[in-house]
């Protein structure tokens, strides 16, 4: 079966760095985009990185644009998400997905989705 699994998340102080990692099994992660999204409460789904098939082109939410860095292994099959110098305004789900279309950050690009893992990110 294919599954997309996050984890890596928790709780930590402002200026702290996490890393998230994805493990999708069952898929030929070579063929997508893979992307981190996150959803605070009450807040819209946003979309916080995305990266190529290849490796080779990235693309970042502003809001986290030279704070974070997203990473792929597919031969490994992982995807990963290091967050250096957080904020409160990190707070959310964050989510995995994968998906054909190009390096759009727009949720309805991606397909499949895992279930998510918490980062909480305390003053």
């Amino acid at each position: 079966a294919q599954q997309l699994v996050e984890s890596g998340g928790g709780s930590v102080q402002a200026g702290g760095s996490l890393r998230l990692s994805c493990a999708a099994s069952g898929y030929t992660t070579g063929l997508f985009y893979m992307a981190w999204f996150r959803q605070a409460p009450g807040k819209e789904r946003e979309g916080v990185a995305t990266i190529s098939p290849d490796n080779s082109r990235t693309y970042y939410a502003d809001s986290v644009k030279g704070r974070f860095t997203i990473s792929r292994d597919n031969a490994r099959k992982m995807l990963y998400l290091q967050m250096n110098s957080l904020t409160p305004e990190d707070t959310a789900m964050y989510y995995c997905a994968l998906g054909v279309r190009g390096a759009t950050l727009a949720p309805d690009g991606y397909h499949y989705w895992g279930q998510g893992t918490q980062v909480t990110i305390s003053s």
